[in-house]
């Protein structure tokens, strides 16, 4: 069975950090690009960063480039969310994902996988 499983959220203050971690089970790790998605309370799920197979090519939406750095290890079966700067309005349940194939997009139907979700609030 194909799985990614997060970890690492919880209470940062504005402007603090976080490491979000995904460890994934089932599959070819390496064969398969890795994404993370948020949702927020009464918004649509959407996709904040990804990372490519076999060829570790990050991609980033807006809000969060500058900001959040994603990385795999493919030895190790996982992949980080290093997420910096941490404002208010990145508060949100953040998702693990695998996606179809090694390359990346944001496209909900792009994700094979996803993880159970991990709660992330940015509050003083």
């Amino acid at each position: 069975q194909m799985q990614v499983v997060e970890s690492g959220g919880g209470l940062v203050q504005p402007g603090g950090s976080l490491r979000l971690s995904c460890a994934a089970s089932g599959f070819t790790f390496n064969r398969y690009a890795i994404g993370w998605f948020r949702q927020a309370p009464g918004k649509e799920r959407e996709g904040v960063s990804c990372i490519s197979g076999d060829t570790y090519i990050p991609s980033y939406s807006n809000s969060v480039r500058g900001r959040f750095t994603i990385t795999r290890d493919n030895a190790k079966r996982m992949s980080y969310l290093q997420m910096n700067s941490l404002k208010p309005e990145d508060t949100a349940i953040y998702y693990c994902a695998r996606f179809v194939d090694g390359y990346c997009s944001f496209g909900l139907n792009r994700v094979g996988s996803w993880g159970q979700g991990t709660q992330v609030t940015v509050s003083s």
